[in-house]
């Protein structure tokens, strides 16, 4: 989003494996201890913080944001704004989750488990259907590009490893190809990449990663203090 926007930015790579995200630096943007968070240092947001900083977490959150700050990618006629909102919050509630829980039980668990891989199969297997009947006649989710097509499209990245093929669904194939294919997109791609440091993950990140409770957090964010 920050690249098709053309705005300036600088990443800060917070490592979850390492129990970065528990720092009191990170939860004061990201009180629920995920990524991605942004800062914006550079906006017009009045208020009562004294610095006027915005700071957001949740990329939902995030793409409406920068949308509605640059005026790209964000239709400002009412049908057509929630048109891209209804998607944008159908990823959020039902393609992420559903991909990151059959991600988990696929390719993060020691053990695996049938009825978990089974129902989350499933589930994204009718998810991109559904996809595929929205993008049956036109090029992007909601006919132009939108932050709908850049929530929804680094979950179709990891359609291979999480045992789905595109075969069966055309329009989500050539859909996923054309947005690939955008130069904002691959410049994305690429910076990622240059940051990613998951990798197989050892006990240690598990426990970070897997299982927390409040209490765990608690626990983990007192260690970070320390």
């Amino acid at each position: 989003m920050l690249e098709e926007c053309g705005l300036d930015y600088e990443v800060h790579p917070v490592d979850i494996g390492r129990g970065d995200q528990f720092k009191a630096e990170f939860l004061v943007l990201s009180p629920n201890n995920r990524i991605p968070a942004l800062v914006d240092s550079n906006s017009d947001g009045k208020g009562d913080r004294d610095d006027n900083l915005i700071r957001l977490f949740e990329s939902g959150a995030i793409l409406v944001y920068l949308a509605e700050k640059t005026g790209q990618l964000m239709p400002t006629d009412t049908h057509a704004r929630f048109d891209v909102l209804q998607w944008l919050f159908w990823q959020m509630a039902g393609l992420g989750p559903m991909a990151g829980q059959l991600s988990h039980f696929t390719n993060y668990t020691k053990t695996r488990i049938d009825y978990a891989v089974d129902r989350y199969s499933k589930e994204f297997n009718r998810l991109i259907g559904v996809l595929n009947n929205q993008l049956d006649g036109r090029d992007y989710i909601c006919g132009d590009y939108s932050i709908a097509d850049i929530a929804c499209w680094p979950w179709m990245r990891s359609h291979e490893r999480l045992g789905q093929s595109l075969d069966e669904f055309p329009h989500v194939q050539r859909w996923f190809e054309i947005v690939g294919a955008r130069p904002a997109v691959k410049r994305g791609i690429d910076i990622g990449a240059a940051l990613w440091t998951a990798g197989n993950l050892d006990d240690e990140a598990r426990k970070r990663l897997f299982n927390q409770t409040a209490a765990s957090v608690s626990e983990q964010v007192d260690k970070a203090k320390e």
